[in-house]
């Protein structure tokens, strides 16, 4: 079909058996998921713009060693993709980070994240009243 080389493949599982027609695909730099069978719908996730990863385990997915990883991205097209019913769950979701680490260290992106403090725009005048602050 290409020439993109894939580091993980797998489909969408019923029953634990890939008999669907959803395929997901991991390259070196994206993420896809492929739907459909006469009419193809692919989406893709640059994985520098993954933020985050989770994994959800149901009892019936668990029976049948199957989960569901869900990929949040600053994608415009594809700000969540899950990847439903694959086998080794925990597996696939730390290559997918690992992968998405790789992927951020060699465009040299760290994005910094801020942390809340909990204190509104309007009460930043109240830190200079904290007693814990030194005054020089």
């Amino acid at each position: 079909m290409d020439s993109i080389v894939y580091t993980w493949k797998d489909r969408k599982r019923i029953l634990g058996m890939p008999i669907t027609f959803t395929r997901y695909r991991l390259s070196e730099d994206r993420l896809f998921c492929e739907k459909g069978f006469f009419n193809i719908k692919q989406d893709e996730v640059l994985l520098y713009r993954v933020r985050d990863l989770q994994l959800n385990l149901s009892l019936w997915q668990r029976i049948f060693g199957v989960g569901t990883v869900c990929v949040i991205s600053s994608d415009q097209s594809a700000p969540h993709m899950d990847l439903i019913n694959i086998k080794r769950p925990r597996e696939v979701k730390e290559l997918i980070h690992r992968s998405v680490e790789e992927a951020k260290d060699k465009r040299r992106m760290r994005t910094m994240e801020v942390m809340g403090s909990g204190m509104a725009e309007d009460s930043l005048e109240d830190e200079f009243d904290n007693p814990f602050c030194s005054e020089d």
